[in-house]
């Protein structure tokens, strides 16, 4: 039978991008969301997504943390060189210096990923 809108095809559409997606959320549907909610255009609502994004990812780089109040916060943390070891031989090997980032979920999300 065929469609007898258009606002039916393209809620398919919607449908079939949201199922390849499922388990992960991506950046089309974060632009997805503005533009349904706050009624941007589309490419105006993904370039709202790149503009946060990108702000995120330069304080990142240049070594600050990023809080998100009430979602979390992304923390830097410098490791000194340290000695592990291969586990199959057994031999010592030094682990060079590295700065890496963890998340910390606020304890509003922490209850929310709770209550499922």
């Amino acid at each position: 039978m065929v469609s007898s809108s258009s606002s039916d095809g393209s809620r398919q559409r919607r449908r079939r991008r949201m199922m390849r997606s499922v388990g992960t959320l991506t950046r089309a549907d974060l632009a997805e969301t503005i533009n349904r909610k706050m009624g941007f255009s589309r490419a105006e609502s993904l370039e709202m997504v790149e503009a946060i994004l990108d702000k995120m990812s330069d304080a990142l780089a240049k070594g600050e943390n990023v809080k998100i109040s009430g979602f979390g916060s992304f923390v830097l943390r410098d490791k000194n060189e340290r000695i592990g070891r291969n586990p199959k031989t057994g031999v010592e090997v030094p682990i060079t210096p590295r700065r890496v980032m963890t998340f910390r979920a606020s304890q509003l999300l922490k209850e929310r990923i709770a209550k499922g």
